[in-house]
């Protein structure tokens, strides 16, 4: 049998079965980053841009993304989120804003998916509500931080010892 849970014996893809699972408290924090022109960053961090507070955009887009997983990553298992939030770090020097999303839930299943989804959309969000100013911003570094519960129990990932949320 494959290790990847979502392939069957013939390498078909597949919904994983939790329902012999328990019920645990799962939790997962992710971040990623976007850099910009020093132009845009300032643009951004001040309030001017012209379609308006992107960093308030994104936070409400990207814990919406959140409750929308599994809508948009196929055999993605939908669970009962009970929260999901989002922190943006600012860094003047390179101008970059790095993106935290952590979620919790009670559940079958892990919720890092959820956490990722939310980080991705949230720089999206902000790339679109700023592309008229820089249509050159990088989008990256997108990880999971660390992630808790379920049998396989903690995860932390070694490339993170900073700000978490």
């Amino acid at each position: 049998m494959s290790e990847f849970t979502h392939l069957d014996e013939q390498g078909n893809a597949r919904m994983v079965d939790v329902g012999n699972k328990d019920i645990t408290e799962r939790e997962a924090v992710a971040k990623g980053s976007i850099t910009m022109t020093r132009e845009c960053y300032e643009k951004l961090v001040n309030g001017d841009m012209k379609k308006g507070d992107a960093i308030s955009a994104a936070r409400i887009a990207g814990i919406m993304a959140t409750k929308r997983t599994p809508d948009l990553i196929p055999l993605c298992h939908p669970i009962k989120l009970t929260k999901a939030s989002m922190d943006f770090e600012f860094d003047d020097e390179n101008f970059r804003i790095t993106a935290f999303c952590k979620t919790c839930a009670f559940d079958k299943t892990g919720v890092e998916m959820e956490a990722l989804t939310g980080v991705s959309t949230a720089l999206l969000t902000i790339y679109d509500m700023c592309k008229a100013v820089d249509r050159a911003m990088e989008i990256s570094d997108i990880r999971l931080v660390r992630k808790s519960g379920g049998k396989s129990g903690l995860f932390v990932n070694p490339k993170d010892t900073g700000k978490d949320i």
